[in-house]
């Protein structure tokens, strides 16, 4: 494979790749690093990325994997979801071309899908025969999936007060659900913990963390495959741990360095909840360390106070001319209506961030008429179905004419 080794970012010390995913010396995090050599013949790459299987390992030669390309190796066949051409959401926001990376048509409705998928088949490579996590939420659900698609038992440890919906969609795969007393930030801490004396698990985002990242690469070859190998102006996307965020413009950095594409890394606008918003505060205040957080707000997948990656989110939202910006709980629910009124997605709690983060982006100017935007939704509505309770009106009538017609009265209702 064209990995050959970790690599600490702070640091820059090397190690073999081997489940670790902090430096022994400088406790900074650490990295796949690869050596890919330029591409020589770039139609030929193309037509063979074009050929393979319909999900992520059509990109296997980028992904930290040995052996040869894998159709579905985890048994559940996540990526290659839809771009749409949002012309009524930019008509609404006075922007000329916006785009929905709509990750919500995965296996189990969310980008983590990517990520675990690249996690579980590292850990199988290296010997690993229990599946486990910490999340907000979506990687329990994935996490569940993949241990039950694949036969390995799996441990998942969430927030004692998770959204119903996303217990229920997690407990459903026969996992061992662990409902934390405590926020994500506690859950995290016990797994890392627990990781250090079970030898034979693979927390996907803790001891698998270097690999499990890689995953969301392919949410950046994807969108630039499908708008016909160019790269977009500007990405708008959730920041939790910062993890997304970065690593979507280090898939394009990869391409555009072999000459798969032509062009920059786009910029980069970051999107968090104002209850949980870390990051954001820090750009706004131009430092470059995050202050803890306790996390308050109705985006719980996006609710981690102490992000991991969050001085890196900073470092590129800078370098590429973008911002990290904040929006309130009501906003998120506005977010999630002027979504599906616009485009017909119905989008959790974490696109409704991004969605607001995007009008708040158009309302300010920061948005040029000729931009090709494209905003990256992560999860599907169903999984937070109280954000928007009472937030719309119903009609209730009688099984007659006489009744229909008396409730629009008045409103100009034809025959």
């Amino acid at each position: 494979m064209a990995a050959t080794q970790l690599i600490c970012r702070e640091c820059a010390t090397e190690y073999p790749l081997e489940a670790r995913y902090v430096c022994s010396k400088c406790f900074g995090p650490l990295e796949v690093f690869y050596e890919h050599e330029p591409v020589t013949d770039v139609g030929s790459l193309r037509r063979r990325i074009q050929s393979g299987p319909q999900n992520i390992w059509r990109y296997h030669d980028f992904l930290p994997l040995e052996g040869p390309q894998p159709r579905t190796p985890t048994g559940l066949a996540a990526g290659c979801t839809p771009l749409v051409r949002a012309d009524r959401l930019a008509e609404r926001l006075g922007l000329g071309e916006v785009w929905v990376k709509n990750d919500a048509a995965n296996p189990t409705h969310s980008f983590k899908d990517r990520v675990v998928s690249v996690a579980v088949t590292r850990a199988r490579e290296l010997g690993f025969d229990t599946l486990a996590c910490a999340s907000t939420g979506n990687l329990a659900n994935s996490v569940a999936a993949h241990g039950a698609a694949l036969g390995m038992d799996s441990y998942v440890l969430i927030p004692a007060d998770l959204e119903e919906q996303k217990q229920l969609a997690t407990a459903i795969y026969g996992t061992n659900l662990v409902k934390v007393r405590g926020n994500y930030d506690d859950v995290n801490r016990l797994c890392t913990e627990l990781s250090g004396d079970r030898e034979n698990w693979a927390f996907v985002n803790i001891n698998m963390r270097p690999y499990y990242a890689e995953g969301s690469k392919t949410v950046a070859f994807e969108i630039a495959e499908q708008l016909g190998w160019e790269l977009p102006d500007r990405c708008v996307v959730p920041i939790a741990s910062g993890s997304l965020f970065t690593k979507i413009a280090k898939g394009f950095a990869e391409w555009i360095d072999v000459g798969l594409i032509d062009g920059e890394i786009p910029t980069m606008n970051g999107s968090q909840a104002l209850g949980c918003s870390p990051v954001a505060t820090a750009f706004e205040q131009d430092k470059d360390v995050c202050r803890p957080v306790k996390p308050d707000t109705i985006a719980k997948s996006l609710a981690i106070g102490n992000p991991a990656d969050g001085p890196y989110a900073l470092d590129l939202a800078r370098s590429t001319g973008g911002s990290i910006d904040s929006v309130s709980d009501q906003e998120i629910r506005d977010g999630i209506r002027l979504l599906a009124e616009t485009t017909g997605i119905f989008t959790e709690t974490a696109g409704g961030v991004t969605t607001a983060v995007l009008a708040k982006l158009a309302g300010r100017g920061d948005i040029g008429s000729d931009e090709r935007v494209v905003l990256v939704i992560t999860g599907d509505g169903l999984k937070t179905l109280d954000a928007v309770r009472d937030s719309f009106h119903a009609y209730e009538v009688d099984a007659s004419i006489e009744s229909f017609e008396a409730a629009f009265a008045g409103q100009g209702v034809g025959a």
